[in-house]
């Protein structure tokens, strides 16, 4: 059977798929992009399972059969005329795989980083929010899905995990990155949330195995592009950048352990990020949005005790032109003002919700 063939048999299975927030338009090519274990392949199979299959070809780039049989542009394109190809999709495709693209009256290409090719409609798909890891859940009770959200993270796969999901994160780990990226993600871990440098990174990084400067500056560069890292500026000091992993429980996996207010925080912020918010750190008073809206980390603290620090920041809230604070809980709710300067303190759960609806 001819290899192309065989893959035109081969459409991913979108058995067991959750509706996502991310919709693909129907016209026009599209880029789908997002970082590793997103949820991309799972996302187009349920779009390929509402389409006439007889004329689509999918193509997983990263197809073991694809070591020793090259993907060869004018075979795929003489494949796509004589059987009336109408939909191309290529899984895990990066930049070198095709010196250019057939023609095909529609594209859909999914890669870890944007092309950034005009004539394709880029889509980025992020790991689950809160509302879509609870679209996920059996249960109904909120707290029973919220303890879970803390313990699978924001990756679709661990997010079915109804029991234990070590297994499930472990094979992830090893099979979704090589064995340098492994070390690697394992020094970046145990710095997470610190405020670093890349060449802070390479000198810890260097004390614990083998590595080039120039191999981790640039899968440093890659993994912020792919998302899978990233360094949030400092409003209040400017020595290094704030580093997050970009999954709280992932990050905990790779660690002997993490407080939760560590992984509380990782969650606020990625929560910010995922809705496309600019925020800045304020050194580790919170984060600061355009707005010059404070958003303050706090679990567990009551209302008295966040007004008495309150109290003991407010000339910093005033040196930085603060408009407002809020403060992400895990249950509590209330709100105060001291002088003109609104606090107001949200659930988790709501919070997210509203935070949502500002996007």
């Amino acid at each position: 059977m001819n290899l192309l063939e065989y893959y035109q048999d081969q459409l991913p299975s979108s058995e067991h798929f959750t509706l996502r927030k991310c919709m693909l338009p129907k016209e026009g090519d599209i880029n789908l992009y997002g970082v590793r274990g997103a949820g991309k392949t799972s996302l187009i199979a349920d779009y390929l399972s509402q389409v006439d299959t007889k004329y689509t070809l999918y193509i997983d780039c990263e197809d073991p059969n694809l070591i020793l049989h090259t993907l060869e542009l004018v075979a795929l394109q003489q494949y796509i005329d004589k059987n009336s190809i109408t939909l191309l999709v290529l899984d895990h495709y990066h930049n070198d795989i095709l010196p250019s693209f057939p023609n095909v009256h529609k594209l859909i290409i999914l890669s870890r980083i944007a092309l950034h090719y005009p004539e394709f409609t880029s889509i980025e798909l992020f790991p689950l929010d809160y509302e879509e890891f609870l679209a996920f859940e059996t249960t109904s009770a909120q707290n029973q899905g919220f303890n879970h959200f803390l313990r699978s993270g924001t990756l679709p796969l661990l997010a079915r995990s109804q029991k234990s999901n070590m297994q499930a994160m472990k094979n992830f780990f090893q099979s979704a990155f090589t064995e340098q990226e492994q070390k690697l993600l394992l020094i970046l871990a145990q710095h997470h949330t610190k405020h670093l440098t890349t060449h802070q990174i390479y000198t810890f990084a260097k004390e614990q195995f083998k590595v080039s400067k120039d191999w981790l500056y640039k899968t440093i560069k890659q993994f912020k592009e792919e998302k899978l890292l990233f360094f949030i500026d400092d409003h209040y000091q400017k020595s290094g950048k704030k580093m997050l992993l970009f999954d709280f429980a992932f990050a905990k996996y790779l660690t002997l352990g993490q407080p939760f207010i560590l992984q509380f925080d990782t969650m606020i912020a990625l929560a910010l990020i995922k809705h496309h918010i600019s925020v800045q750190t304020l050194g580790i008073h919170g984060y600061i949005k355009k707005n010059n809206e404070l958003i303050i980390p706090a679990p567990f603290e009551s209302e008295d005790s966040l007004w008495v620090k309150s109290q003991n920041k407010f000339n910093i809230y005033k040196k930085y032109g603060i408009s407002k604070v809020t403060i992400v809980t895990m249950v509590n709710r209330y709100h105060y003002s001291i002088e003109k300067l609104y606090f107001e303190a949200l659930p988790f759960d709501e919070w997210s919700v509203i935070n949502d609806e500002e996007d």
